[in-house]
């Protein structure tokens, strides 16, 4: 649905050029709920503000949907980003317009559409995301959620095929940020867009994303499904956003000097989450087993679980081919 090949931006700031993002290919698939994240000036708003031209690249070539975006001209980009929905941090409302009219904005500047049709599109979009009570509301009297939701809506009313998420969720809290999610999540399922977001909350990306990439320096360090990318991250700032997610989690460099036997970190996924599989195994080969660290949650709408272990005794080989059999993977902390 997007490509990225070789694209590259640079500011030019007081005569220097500073360079945002460094040649990128990328491709994002169609119908997927894509994450960038990375700290502040990693590049993935000047990634995410390329897609639509919000920014020039400075070089490279940009492909959306089989269109080639660089090469467009001003009639062209318009015509696309009618296609191109965005949802802002800040909500980005009229403040003088109701909430009605806020949505009903990007269907009066496209035109081609009576008055009525405009007026049961909103009225659709509003029920679409809860709002159909608070349409002759004005921006000030919303609540910041519902202002979000407001900005989903709007982002929605051209019938795009993508929603590009800049930062969507960071002026929320987090009982609001659940809601937004799970409204992003309905839409990407009911409508088929494809969603850009980017954050830098690895949470984010374990509860909506399909796949991630991870910034660092205008770079993409790391790349591939939120499962793999989540649970066996392996660029030091990918390392560092699971950590900050997960206080409790230890993922490299502990201190197991004190500890006696092989050390192996199990992950679960699935159904082999929940499933009594560790104490069948140790029951079976007479293992013993300590659990020096843990964590279960979900990615998406998959279970998952990792454990960090300490094994001994004379069946620990066994116990791990017994273990990778029943769907388990094993990683070797110290042998």
């Amino acid at each position: 649905m997007i490509e990225f090949q070789q694209v590259h931006k640079t500011y030019n700031v007081k005569g220097r050029q500073i360079p945002a993002l460094q040649g990128t290919d990328l491709q994002v698939r169609r119908g997927e709920v894509f994450g960038l994240i990375g700290h502040s000036g990693a590049g993935k708003s000047t990634l995410l503000r390329l897609i639509n031209r919000l920014e020039e690249p400075s070089g490279g070539r940009i492909r959306v949907n089989g269109i080639e975006v660089t090469a467009l001209d001003a009639a062209g980009l318009r015509d696309f980003r009618r296609k191109v929905g965005m949802i802002f941090q800040h909500f980005n409302l009229l403040a003088s317009k109701t909430v009605a009219e806020n949505v009903a904005m990007p269907m009066k500047l496209a035109g081609g559409q009576s008055r009525d049709a405009i007026a049961a599109r909103v009225q659709e979009l509003l029920a679409r995301v809860g709002l159909s009570d608070h349409a002759n509301k004005y921006p000030a009297q919303l609540s910041g959620g519902q202002k979000q939701r407001v900005g989903i809506a709007r982002a929605l009313a051209t019938g795009p095929d993508i929603l590009l998420c800049d930062e969507a969720t960071s002026a929320l809290d987090p009982q609001t940020t659940g809601q937004v999610l799970q409204l992003l999540a309905e839409i990407n399922r009911e409508l088929g867009l494809t969603i850009v977001l980017i954050t830098h909350e690895m949470d984010v990306i374990r509860r909506v994303c399909d796949r991630v990439g991870v910034m660092d320096g205008g770079v993409i360090v790391e790349l591939g499904e939120v499962t793999e990318v989540f649970l066996h991250p392996q660029h030091p700032t990918t390392r560092r956003f699971v950590q900050e997610s997960d206080e409790d989690s230890q993922l490299e460099g502990e201190d197991f000097e004190h500890v006696q036997g092989r050390i192996l970190r199990l992950t679960f996924l699935g159904d082999t989450t929940y499933a009594p599989i560790l104490g069948q195994v140790a029951r079976e080969t007479g293992i013993d087993y300590s659990i020096l660290a843990g964590r279960i949650g979900r990615i998406k709408d998959q279970p998952c679980g990792q454990l960090t272990l300490a094994l001994s005794g004379a069946g620990s080989a066994e116990a791990e081919r017994q273990l990778q059999a029943a769907g388990v993977t094993i990683e070797v902390i110290r042998a």
